[in-house]
Formats: C-alpha cells, structure tokens, sequence
C-alpha cells in the first residue's frame, strides 16, 4: 500500500519531467533540423554558384576555340574552293599563293596551310614557294577524306606535325563530280590552348579539358602529355551520359581520383570544353561556415539538455520532497498506517466510485480488546507496541492497490475494502483477527473485534452510514465477548449480512 501512495504521489510530477524532457528533445531535434536545412542549402547555394562560374569559365573557352577554329576552316574551304579555278594552273606561285592563301593563315599558333595532291604528295604551301618532296598519303586525315567524300572539316588526333604538337585541321578536295583531287591541311598548335589557359585566373588543381565529340582529348590542362590524345570511349566505367551537353557532374572524373565537379559547354562545335573545380575547393568556404555553425548549435543543445537535465532533476526533488510531506501528512506516525485524515478522504473518493459503478464497498472497524486496562499495566510504551503490531498484521492481511488500512483513533483502526462482499470482508477480518492474536500470545497476550459492513451505495445515501453500521457491528463484537467478527445486518440500509 505503501507503494501505491508512492505511486500515486509521484505520478504528476514524473509527467511534468518527462514533458520538460521531452519538449526540449523535441526543440533541440527541431532547432538542428532548421539548422541542418540552412547549412544544406548553404552547401546547395555554393555548388550552384560554382557551377555558373565553371559554366561561364567552359562557354568562353568553347567560343574561343570554336571562334578560331571557323576561321582557319574558313581559309581551308576557300583554298579547296580556288583549287578548282583553271587560272590557278596558269598564273605564277607568287600570285597563286595571293589567290589561295589569305592573313589568316600566317596567324600566330596556326601551322601553314598545305595542300596535299591525290597521292599525298605535296604541291602547295602557303609558308614558301618551293615546297621540299613531303608525302601524307600514310596520315590518317588524308585517308579518310580520300574514302570518305562527306567528311566535311576533320580534326585529327593530337600528334607532332612538323616540328610542333599539334592538331591537324583538314578538308577534301573534289572535282565537280566529287572525284578526289587531294587535301588541304592546316594545324593548330598546342601554343594557342597554353597561352589560352594563362590568360585565366585558375586555381592551381582546377582542369580545363578540351576534346573532340568522339571523346578524344585534343588538350588538357594541367598538361599532361600521357593525357592527351586518350579517348573516353574506351572506358566503361565513363559513360557519356555522365556528362551531357551543358550539364555537370560531380564526383571521380575519367582521368584521375580528384572528386570534382564538372561542367560541360553547351556549344555545337567539333570540340566542347570540360571545366573542372576539386569539391574539396567548392566547399571550403561552406565546410569553415558549418563547422562554425555546428559548433555553436552544439554548444546550445548541450547547455539546453544540461539546463534540462537540472530542472527534471530538481522537479524529481521536488515531487520527492512533497511526496514525502503528503506520507507524513497522510500517515499516522506510530503504526505507520493511513491516518484518520488520509482515510475519510479515500471513503468518499471510492464512495462516489462504488455508487458510480453500481459496486459494493466493505468496511472493517477493528478495536484492541482491553487495550486501556494493558496500558494501565505494563506502560505506555507497551501499549504502543500493541498498536504497532496490530497495525502489522493488518497490513500483512491487506494487499490489494486500492485497500485503505488507517488508524482511526487511539486504539481503533478502519479497513476500507472496494468492490468487497460482506462474506469477503468477513475472510479479511477473521484473518486479521487470528494473525493479531497468534503474534500477541501468551498470558498478556491481545486481541482485536472486529465490526464488518457491506453494502452498495445509491442516491441519497453517504458514507458515514457504512461507518455507523460498522461501528455498530463493533460494539456488538465487544458485547459478545470480544476477539470475534461481528457482520452488520441493517436490510433496510441494503446491508449484506
């Protein structure tokens, strides 16, 4: 019984703990997801600023390279084109090479252009008159234009052409009825792609990739001669897909284990450009930012879990505190049952209840046999002992949660029984009875009556009359001869003898 006033006394207070624990779990949680948002799309507001840089950075390269490219192509078409004129045959190199070759052509990092008979052999160059004996005809450019009248511009592979790295730039030449009649060729230095890099402002491990649209890389920066001319189509692990026109990609690139983000041109030239930035370098800023941040929402949700902690903490004390106030308000001091207080109390709650659900409530009015002549005699301290073991034996026979064992003055104690029939409450009483009289013993021994009503509350009806018939049943018990159970029998208060 003890346990259920413990129970029942700490019960809003550990409601009141757990409400402050967890509102402050649930403000943390909340507070950290707002924050984990804000630094996510912090994160998300850094890659899309990089990737509109490196998206600017590849278009200007790619519209550079394109530029210049339809430019020299330009000069190749129109020497193909003139070559068909029948003046060319005719008039002298001097003004042969006037008629053929324009300015563009003498552009710095632009190769001569040549011209290249069926058979590969040199007849025309545009850097002298007097072409030296050269032949092609084993050259890849030349033998897919002889094969392939459609080709259109053709952009070899990087290779060394005459003297200097270079990508070759070629076209057909056809007779009027597509017959071929050889190739005009001109390079592209890898001068032009270096001195194009250094004009930018780059980070040190920030690429800059031009290919072709076979996924052959024609340049590369850093330069790395092992790199170029490498082709991704031979990688399975690199599909094209991970890469389209104008997207991006992020992650470990083809060429090497740098985790990058990735931007390719949207141009729709012979070669696109592929700008790379580290993630580590995208993020720098943003991880110095979230490291900061982090470190101040962790500092307040551990002085908000520590604050809380020591509130519940306090609120425990507290709630222990008047716990322990309310049991000595409630509890009698000597027997350590429920006092007359506590007990009127606790009959009129399970009064209401029993009424309510139409139950019937017992009580036990329970009286030390000739308590006052064995105080007289042997003292008062004895006579406390009495009371405290009579209190024992009711408590050892009274175990049920919602059982209220008190002392209801001097040497009288009460037992309420909810939802108890008179022939149960009657078991109970014989019980207290025999165990009181089986500790006593002896010549001095005691003994308790006890007084039993039963009965079923309805309208109109209080508690104090199952008091008054139990008090009854008691006098009745003494009058018998005491140590004995009296049961109260009053039909017309619907008691159940």
């Amino acid at each position: 019984m003890s346990g259920w006033r413990e129970v029942t006394a700490r019960r809003p207070w550990r409601i009141s703990a757990k409400l402050l624990i967890i509102s402050s779990v649930v403000t943390v949680i909340g507070f950290s997801a707002i924050c984990v948002n804000v630094m996510l799309d912090m994160r998300r507001g850094e890659e899309a600023l990089a990737r509109q840089t490196l998206e600017n950075l590849a278009t200007s390269i790619d519209a550079d390279i394109s530029r210049n490219i339809e430019i020299y192509d330009l000069s190749l078409k129109a020497v193909a084109n003139n070559m068909l004129l029948p003046e060319i045959a005719t008039v002298s190199k001097p003004v042969r090479q006037l008629i053929l070759f324009d300015h563009a052509t003498t552009a710095r990092h632009f190769g001569a252009i040549q011209v290249f008979d069926a058979d590969g052999k040199l007849t025309i160059d545009a850097s002298t008159l007097d072409p030296q004996a050269e032949s092609r005809a084993d050259e890849d450019y030349f033998r897919i234009h002889r094969d392939n009248p459609d080709v259109g511009l053709y952009i070899s592979r990087p290779m060394l052409f005459r003297g200097a790295y270079s990508i070759v730039l070629s076209r057909r030449i056809s007779d009027t009825d597509g017959g071929f009649l050889g190739v005009v060729a001109g390079s592209v230095r890898f001068s032009y792609f270096h001195e194009l890099f250094e004009r930018l402002s780059l980070d040190p491990e920030d690429t800059i990739t031009v290919l072709k649209r076979d996924r052959t890389i024609m340049m590369r920066r850093p330069f790395d001669l092992d790199i170029i001319g490498k082709n991704l189509g031979t990688q399975q692990q690199w599909k094209p897909d991970n890469l389209r026109a104008g997207g991006s990609y992020a992650g470990k690139g083809p060429v090497d284990v740098t985790p990058r983000l990735y931007v390719r041109s949207s141009g729709t030239g012979p070669l696109f450009v592929v700008a790379g930035k580290p993630l580590g370098a995208v993020f720098e800023l943003w991880q110095k930012e979230a490291y900061r941040i982090g470190a101040v929402v962790l500092a307040l949700i551990v002085f908000v879990l520590a604050s809380t902690l020591v509130l519940a903490r306090e609120i425990g004390r507290r709630a222990d505190a008047e716990s322990r106030l309310e049991e000595m308000a409630t509890t009698d001091a000597l027997t350590g049952l429920r006092n007359r207080r506590k007990f009127d109390s606790v009959i009129d709650i399970e009064w209401r209840r029993a009424m309510r659900q139409r139950t019937q409530i017992a009580l036990l009015m329970i009286d030390a046999d000739h308590f006052k002549a064995y105080n007289d005699t042997f003292g008062h301290q004895a006579g406390d002992e009495v009371l405290v073991g009579i209190a024992i034996c009711i408590s050892d026979s009274v175990r049920r949660a919602g059982d209220c064992a008190a002392r209801y003055g001097g040497e009288e104690f009460a037992v309420l029984l909810p939802n108890t029939s008179a022939a149960d409450a009657y078991k109970v009483a014989e019980t207290i009875r025999a165990k009181v009289q089986g500790w006593s013993g002896g010549a001095t021994g005691s003994t308790v009556s006890c007084g039993i009503a039963s009965l079923a509350p309805t309208a109109g009806m209080d508690w104090p009359i199952l008091v008054a018939a139990a008090d009854k049943a008691l006098y009745a018990a003494k009058a018998g001869g005491r140590n004995q159970s009296v049961v109260a029998s009053l039909p017309q208060l619907s008691l159940v003898a």
